[in-house]
């Protein structure tokens, strides 16, 4: 198994970021798997799959490269490089340009475990894989990014929750498969035979991405290591959770609606979104859910969410019928 040693600094150090190129390589990753667990997921291939196939068609050796680099056991490092939460889209994407072809292509072989075939023996990897990931972030990603932002927000605010609740173990054995706390320091980060890394004296992050995607990349170089995990939001994600008719009739319909979708953090944007109900309206079933006690709001990043509290928990499951998730 592969397993990192983490000293109590460097975790407590560690942070959580959102990463545009990150999620744009996520969803290029998702692309191309083309696996949906729900039928949200599987609305959101029907959408966008078709024309990502396209792509590809007229361009077999992007193809094959996307299909070794992202589609194995093991991504190619050049294609996720360790995000620093400090640059920009451009700047990420042109770390993967620069990258010399000589590592992209030994990166490819470590994916497929062998030597490359004809067509990924080129010079130009680096720029077909910049220049898919720019497409994918020009056609789906960039133009959803505030939403996919905010649920990724929400699911830092959750996640530093869980923190501050049950500690460091508890929110890392959540984030990926195959990802526990196995004790004296050591974080296994995934069930495959690799050889465990020292992290003292490095730099932690964790990054959610809104696809069900996951790894682990580090820059040896500059100490930088990443967690990149699936957050609590989904591609699609605007499915509303039943009201019970007792907590309606207690609050009101339209507020025992919010209080329900708390049940991940959201902002007021998001809410609005996911009720139909005004920017005034919802703002004034926030307050008095806030001021009740039945609801906290925390800042993330540009954006204040709001989250049931434990009071709020204990309304919600006393309003729902005893045989109720």
């Amino acid at each position: 198994m592969g397993w990192w040693q983490i000293g109590a600094d460097t975790l407590a150090a560690g942070r959580f970021l959102v990463s545009e190129l990150v999620e744009t390589t996520a969803t290029l990753q998702a692309l191309e798997r083309g696996t949906a667990s729900h039928p949200a997921e599987r609305a959101w291939f029907d959408t966008h799959r078709p024309a990502y196939r396209a792509r590809l068609a007229g361009d077999p050796a992007t193809a094959q490269l996307v299909a070794t680099g992202l589609g194995g056991r093991w991504n190619a490092d050049f294609f996720t490089p360790t995000p620093t939460g400090t640059s920009t889209f451009a700047e990420d994407l042109a770390l993967v340009r620069r990258t010399p072809p000589d590592q992209a292509r030994a990166d490819l072989e470590v994916s497929r475990g062998g030597p490359l075939p004809s067509p990924l023996r080129r010079p130009d990897l680096p720029e077909k894989a910049a220049d898919l990931l720019e497409w994918v972030w020009e056609r789906i990603v960039g133009p959803d990014w505030p939403r996919r932002r905010r649920i990724m927000e929400a699911d830092i605010v959750a996640r530093a929750a869980r923190v501050s609740q049950s500690g460091w173990a508890a929110a890392l054995e959540s984030m990926n498969p195959g990802m526990r706390w196995l004790g004296d320091s050591r974080l296994q980060v995934n069930p495959r035979p690799y050889p465990p890394r020292e992290l003292a004296g490095a730099s932690l992050v964790f990054v959610p991405v809104t696809p069900r995607q996951g790894w682990v990349s580090w820059d040896a170089e500059e100490r930088r290591y990443a967690v990149v995990y699936s957050s609590s939001g989904v591609l699609s994600g605007t499915e509303r959770p039943p009201v019970p008719d007792s907590l309606g009739r207690l609050l009101g319909p339209a507020r025992a609606g919010v209080l329900v979708l708390l049940d991940t953090p959201r902002s007021t944007t998001q809410l609005v979104a996911l009720t139909g109900q005004g920017l005034g309206s919802v703002g004034r079933h926030l307050k008095v859910l806030h001021d009740a006690g039945l609801a906290g709001r925390r800042r993330s990043g540009r954006s204040v969410l709001y989250f049931r509290t434990e009071a709020g928990e204990v309304l919600v499951r006393a309003g729902r019928p005893p045989d109720a998730p």
